[in-house]
């Protein structure tokens, strides 16, 4: 029988070293592990654009929420059943005779689950923020606040 095998590429990158050696300890699922997708932020001068890569998310699944001066983006996939397949399939065959088998996966590498993170919205003009979803990238545009001019004033002279 033959088998897939993945494989990795490799550089000769300085933080490739320290990316191998947190995985060996924390295993290759580190960003599931800690709910973190891949986030570029660039100022435009008037606003900031947030690009979350969030590649095999539905619209549904994603979720921006603004509270105590943060945006907090949430990103869920349903789980999927781990029930054992053939199981799962004798069950289903049994029902119904139409029923299609379900997959027997030799590898199964994707995984399931939910990721979330926070952003200060210090500076941001709160009630202009807009979203949108295109190609797996979350576009998320942050408006700045004007900045505040101090007002004039005139100062009592005691004496």
């Amino acid at each position: 029988m033959y088998t897939l095998t993945p494989f990795e590429r490799r550089s000769m990158e300085l933080f490739d070293a320290f990316h191998d050696l947190e995985n060996s300890f924390l295993g290759s699922r580190v960003p599931a592990a800690f709910g973190s997708f891949k986030t570029d932020i660039r100022d435009n001068g008037d606003s900031f654009t947030l690009e979350a890569e969030l590649p095999g998310f539905d619209k549904e699944d994603l979720k921006l929420d603004i509270e105590d001066g943060s945006l907090t983006l949430t990103a869920e996939h349903a789980e999927e059943n781990t029930e054992d397949e053939e199981t799962a399939e004798g069950k289903e065959q049994a029902q119904t005779a139409d029923a299609k088998p379900k997959p027997r996966y030799i590898r199964r590498e994707r995984s399931f689950g939910s990721y979330r993170r926070s952003f200060a919205l210090d500076g941001i003009d709160v009630e202009g923020i807009d979203a949108e979803y295109k190609n797996g990238i979350l576009y998320v545009t942050l408006p700045k606040k004007p900045p505040e001019k101090p007002k004039p004033r005139r100062l009592e002279i005691k004496g």
